[in-house]
């Protein structure tokens, strides 16, 4: 296992390129199943999770090929209809395979995720809506297995937002007999990033990006090409560097307008910040000023920038209240900070932050990855060394965070324990 080390306190000064979406690579990954042939895609990051969708992907029969940031997918001959719990049980993301397996193959047996750190996220949404598309779905031994002869369109309004059960039941409703509307749907980028190729493969979706997405089902669909788009959540948290350490960084190949939410919050908490096509540039600043936010699907704060923004705010100059309205289990990156000096109390749904004069280094312990984030962009700013172990969760999201780091003057080291 490896962990890094951390000498902090230094301002991180230069430029930093965004990779591709994992977010948005593996539900496009999971819908090269709707289409056998070789499909085609560029700036696709080396991940952890990536590797596990394409494992999976050759467990079905699939051919994949990652050289660089390009990836090939050939589904030509796909076979077995299974996503295993030994796959499923390590990337929740698995899931995305159930729609796509369902919709072209007319069965699926994927195994039910299990439980999650960072809160329950039932995939009872997937299955009522596939049971409405006309699927017969049931559980056997800890896996979900739905049968179609052909899915019909339908009306589905999704209880609460979901990005993977708008995902899976856009890709089933691609092959599905009619028109097929998703009410209450999630808008996110990925979600849209999702629809593009969907649409490039021969689908006729409208909507994306909006609450209400309409399918009209298609016989079949053929391979593709496209490149995957920025990652929104990884640009947010070098944003964050930039403020915590009180650095300078350019950022480029990312989409200023998929970070709105973001971008507001760190200029009230004082950070200049510069936007142009592509590519932002942040300043950071002595004073840290204390905001209060409340996560909310997009185009509300990011969850996934919650842990990232509170190791900010540990830093400001008075106090804020954070409060996380998506997953309930998500401020366990808390006692890790209180470790380096932050004080934070948690009251429910919502964390006390009072910002201290400065950090110190720690040893400190991952639990996911962006609670493993926060803890990096802590050790940036705290005053001596911080160990953080557990990086693996790291590697599921962030590509080469250290090198990255380094380029720009952190002081940082991967390290096997």
């Amino acid at each position: 296992m490896e962990k890094l080390i951390i000498e902090g306190g230094v301002p991180l000064n230069g430029v930093v390129e965004i990779s591709g979406a994992k977010n948005a690579a593996l539900p496009i990954m999971a819908s090269t199943l709707l289409a056998p042939g070789v499909h085609k895609f560029s700036n696709v990051p080396r991940l952890r999770d990536i590797a596990t969708m394409r494992i999976l992907l050759s467990h079905m029969g699939a051919v994949s090929e990652h050289d660089g940031g390009e990836l090939t997918v050939d589904t030509t001959s796909v076979n077995v209809l299974e996503a295993p719990y030994d796959l499923v049980k390590t990337m929740r993301a698995s899931i995305l395979v159930l729609g796509p397996l369902v919709a072209r193959y007319g069965r699926a047996r994927v195994s039910l995720p299990g439980g999650c750190a960072i809160g329950a996220r039932p995939i009872d949404l997937h299955i009522k809506a596939l049971e409405l598309l006309g699927a017969r779905v049931r559980i056997e031994r800890g896996y979900v297995v739905a049968e179609a002869n052909r899915l019909k369109g339908t009306v589905i309004t999704f209880d609460q937002v979901t990005v993977t059960g708008t995902e899976n039941v856009m890709m089933a409703a691609a092959l599905a007999d009619g028109t097929t509307v998703l009410e209450n749907a999630a808008r996110e980028p990925e979600v849209e990033a999702l629809a593009t190729y969907l649409n490039r493969m021969g689908a006729k979706i409208s909507g994306a990006g909006t609450h209400e997405i309409t399918i009209d089902g298609v016989v079949e669909l053929r391979p593709s090409k496209c490149r995957i788009i920025p990652d929104r959540i990884e640009t947010g948290t070098y944003m964050v560097a930039a403020g915590i350490t009180g650095g300078h960084l350019v950022i480029r190949h990312c989409q200023p307008a998929h970070l709105e939410a973001v971008t507001r919050k760190l200029q009230l908490a004082g950070l200049r910040i510069e936007e142009r096509n592509s590519e932002i540039e942040v300043w950071g600043i002595d004073n840290i000023h204390s905001v209060d936010v409340k996560t909310w699907p997009y185009p509300g704060f990011p969850t996934d920038m919650q842990a990232q923004f509170m190791a900010l705010m540990t830093l400001g100059n008075g106090v804020s209240v954070i409060t996380e309205q998506i997953f309930e289990n998500r401020f366990m990156h808390v006692p890790e900070l209180n470790r380096m000096g932050a004080n934070i109390r948690l009251e429910g749904r919502s964390a006390i932050v009072r910002g201290v004069t400065e950090l110190q280094g720690a040893p400190v312990m991952a639990t996911d990855l962006r609670a493993s984030a926060s803890l990096v962009l802590a050790g940036l700013a705290a005053e001596g060394k911080t160990e953080v172990s557990r990086i693996y969760h790291l590697d599921r999201g962030y590509e080469v965070l250290d090198e990255k780091l380094r380029k720009v003057g952190a002081r940082i080291k991967r390290v096997r324990e």
